[in-house]
């Protein structure tokens, strides 16, 4: 099971039989909007208060997630998932409300994939038949915790990014149709010393291109076996970051067409989100919502999602510490090939 240095191959190849994407007004307003499953009109969710509201879009992903892969919540044997709040308590309160055994995992932004590599280990090594791995975030909940209320109205440089409000979960079994999960490669801790909170881009981007490599070495593979590439939320600065240490690295990045979820989920042009996207929702929605649906109608054959993380708390920031990031990728692939 593992290839190389850090990565694992699935010889089962875990199915995706279910996936769930519920998202916020402004994510409705993008350009996937349509490829989302619920989309609420307002961010609060009636809630009082934002953080029962994240709970609330995480409770109802993983519901219909189960749903569609034609499952019960009896089936399910383990939840993985993780979120970007303190002690991850998205999570687990809406675990308490789902009564599934519980990993939590924190992986800040890269908490997508993580979720979704350890899920297909457990599904792969044969400890669960049916396992669910979720996360969720809201621009509020991420705003209060790590920047400014928003009553506050801060204004922010262009190289902020802007939170998604969502949640996405998928089912993954030992059975079934669906697209498959082939393979993962497990990030290292990178560090390059940058410290402004305020352009997380360009602080994950050096971390997302070294699991890239990790993944071509570890696999032997190039760029080009993969239909697409996307990387989780490095959005604007990150994404020109990237492409340009992918050319210093010479890998061969132009064999494939390579995206960002953070410059896909908004329209920047017509919506006020500064660089992009980014929160562990946005690589989230964007994969289990627009990717997963091209892969099942037939339109992309292989695809390589690299969720990337600021691994840094509201502490670290004020004592004075650099932000260390990390990116996980996980491939994914068409029932035929």
């Amino acid at each position: 099971m593992l290839k190389g240095a850090q990565s694992w191959e699935f010889k089962t190849r875990p199915v995706i039989r279910g996936t769930a994407t519920i998202v916020g007004p402004d994510e409705g307003n993008g350009p996937l909007g349509n490829e989302f499953d619920i989309v609420h009109a307002e961010s609060t969710l009636g809630q009082d208060s934002w953080e029962k509201a994240e709970k609330k879009l995480l409770e109802e992903a993983g519901k219909l997630a189960i749903e569609n892969a034609g499952l019960t919540k009896e089936h399910i044997q383990f939840y993985v998932g993780g979120d970007l709040l303190n002690q991850i308590i998205s999570n687990s309160f809406a675990v308490r409300t789902m009564q599934i055994p519980y990993l939590g995992i924190f992986g800040a932004c890269s908490t997508s994939m993580e979720g979704l590599a350890v899920a297909s280990l457990i599904v792969d090594s044969g400890f669960g038949h049916h396992v669910m791995a979720g996360t969720c975030s809201h621009n509020s909940t991420a705003e209060k915790q790590f920047r400014y209320p928003t009553e506050y109205g801060s204004q922010k440089p262009p190289t902020a990014q802007y939170t998604v409000t969502g949640a996405a979960c998928a089912v993954l079994g030992n059975h079934g149709p669906g697209p498959v999960v082939t393979g993962a490669t497990i990030g290292r801790v990178i560090d390059m010393g940058i410290k402004d909170p305020f352009n997380m881009g360009a602080a994950m981007a050096p971390a997302a291109v070294d699991t890239l490599q990790a993944h071509f070495r570890d696999f032997q593979r190039e760029p080009g076996y993969y239909d697409l590439i996307v990387t989780g939320d490095l959005a604007k600065v990150g994404y020109e970051i990237a492409c340009e240490l992918l050319e210093k690295h010479k890998v061969p990045i132009h064999q494939t067409t390579y995206k960002d979820c953070g410059l896909m989920v908004y329209d920047r042009e017509k919506q006020n989100v500064q660089a992009g996207g980014s929160g562990c929702a946005c690589s989230a929605v964007v994969t289990y919502g627009h990717i997963l649906k091209r892969v099942k109608k037939g339109e992309l054959k292989r695809v390589l999602v690299v969720a990337t993380g600021a691994l840094l708390s509201p502490l670290s920031f004020q004592q004075g510490e650099s932000i260390p990031c990390i990116a996980h990728a996980v491939a994914i692939e068409s029932e035929v090939v």
